[in-house]
């Protein structure tokens, strides 16, 4: 059965510390800690137990895909040896050689669409999966940094050296379990992946604009103005 596991990157929903930090900001921080909130989130709680349930909801689409995908590549193999016997002859019939080549090439790509449209359900629902834990990840990483005293943290690959103790992974999964438990697998009519992080992150903007006093108005009506009597 396929494995199910988390995206290369998260779309994190704003997260409260900046990429890009000075040197100033770094040295008037008190506590400094880093974190890799894509390993948190693949440890979740939530995301485990959705990855079980989409394996399976899903095992049909998985499996075919499986099945699907190792006949492929045995007609692609067929091809990488006819390109090979090509390659090998002397003289080498260009002609003959490119399309072999291109027959090589197609076919991959042929199967490639193919078993993207056979898991495009699957990766669908890990996307809704993803983009649900992703909206809430900015809250467990500020519960974790309070609970540990950090107000400067940073992603491990920007970080040159450091003491295992700073590194709060496992509070901001912990905090991840608290605030959510669990996510839904059911993915709405319409959704589109990182919709939910787009989502938030307009209600933040809007927030911010309300509380600033600087909502823009509302347009004024066009058309003919009412004739008064």
């Amino acid at each position: 059965m396929k494995k199910i596991i988390v995206a290369s990157a998260l779309a994190i929903a704003t997260l409260s510390v900046s990429p890009i930090l000075s040197a100033p900001a770094i040295a008037q921080a008190k506590g400094v800690g880093v974190a890799d909130v894509r390993i948190a989130a693949a440890r979740s709680n939530a995301f485990q137990t959705a990855s079980k349930q989409i394996e399976t909801t899903y095992k049909a689409q998985i499996d075919q895909q499986q099945s699907r995908g190792q006949t492929l590549q045995a007609e692609i193999n067929v091809l990488i040896a006819k390109y090979n016997e090509e390659a090998k002859k002397t003289p080498q019939n260009q002609a003959a050689l490119q399309a072999a080549a291109k027959a090589v090439q197609d076919k991959r790509q042929a199967a490639q669409t193919e078993l993207g449209q056979i898991g495009a359900p699957v990766d669908l629902a890990i996307a809704y999966v993803e983009d649900q834990i992703s909206v809430r990840m900015n809250e467990a990483i500020k519960a974790a940094m309070t609970a540990k005293k950090i107000d400067l943290l940073l992603n491990p690959d920007a970080v040159l050296a450091r003491e295992n103790n700073v590194d709060i992974t496992d509070a901001v999964v912990t905090e991840l379990n608290r605030i959510l438990p669990n996510v839904s697998i059911a993915v709405p009519a319409g959704y589109q992946p990182g919709q939910l992080v787009q989502q938030r992150n307009q209600q933040l903007m809007d927030q911010a604009r309300a509380a600033q006093g600087t909502t823009t108005p509302a347009p004024a009506p066009t058309g003919t103005a009412p004739t008064t009597r």
